[in-house]
């Protein structure tokens, strides 16, 4: 495969693993409030290893990007960053305001 078809398919599984760290957070918002666990259960470990499988692969993006167009690659990035955006705000919220008793 060559490198932008490396670059593709990692810039759709950046998407899809964001996209997966939202939904996770998201899912938090489906129980009742209640007293937060001292294990934060199967939806935190999925959250924190999809943010953790985004370091190499935003790695592996920026290693075969074409660096003459920067912009062109940087565009692939904005909704992966945003979900990311929106994922850390919402689980600032789940933690701190709707799970307090």
């Amino acid at each position: 495969m060559h490198a932008e078809g490396i670059h593709r398919v990692s810039s759709r599984i950046i998407l899809g693993l964001a996209l997966l760290a939202l939904l996770t957070v998201l899912s938090g918002y489906a129980q009742p409030p209640h007293t937060p666990e001292l294990d934060e259960g199967a939806a935190g470990h999925i959250f924190q290893i999809s943010v953790v499988l985004l370091v190499p692969l935003l790695l592996l993006f920026a290693a075969t990007s074409d660096w003459k167009r920067p912009w062109r690659s940087a565009r692939l990035l904005v909704f992966p960053a945003a979900a990311l955006i929106m994922a850390f705000a919402a689980l600032y919220y789940l933690e701190h305001y709707y799970l307090r008793p």
